[in-house]
């Protein structure tokens, strides 16, 4: 992940409410909507959130979720995991991927 600007948390925010939160929750316990529910995802194997009907091409990524996987994967997620069933474009801009990671990691953590 390019070391530049450090991610702002508060962006980050805005970020997950306009691009995030129509198919995600990042709250404990929070449901799982068409994505599933983010919280304690950090530091975890993609594909492991109970209750949620992930693609195969997703549980047999074996991508462990952290900064450097996430500023990857939230540029084009279909390229990242080949298969998946995630539709969104991805987050282009590598400040805006930085921000949403900032809050992602303080919002989820478990």
């Amino acid at each position: 992940m390019a070391k530049d600007k450090a991610g702002n948390e508060k962006k980050g925010a805005k970020v997950f409410k306009t691009k995030c939160s129509q198919c995600h929750t990042v709250e404990e316990g929070g449901a799982h909507k068409q994505g599933p529910n983010l919280y304690g995802f950090f530091g975890r194997q993609s594909g492991q959130a109970d209750g949620y009907s992930y693609s195969s091409a997703n549980k047999k990524s074996g991508i462990m979720w952290g900064e450097d996987t996430l500023f990857e994967y939230l540029e084009n997620p279909k390229k990242y995991i080949k298969g998946t069933k995630m539709v969104f474009a991805g987050i282009k801009k590598p400040q805006e991927r930085k921000d949403l990671i900032a809050y992602l990691k303080s919002t989820c953590s478990a």
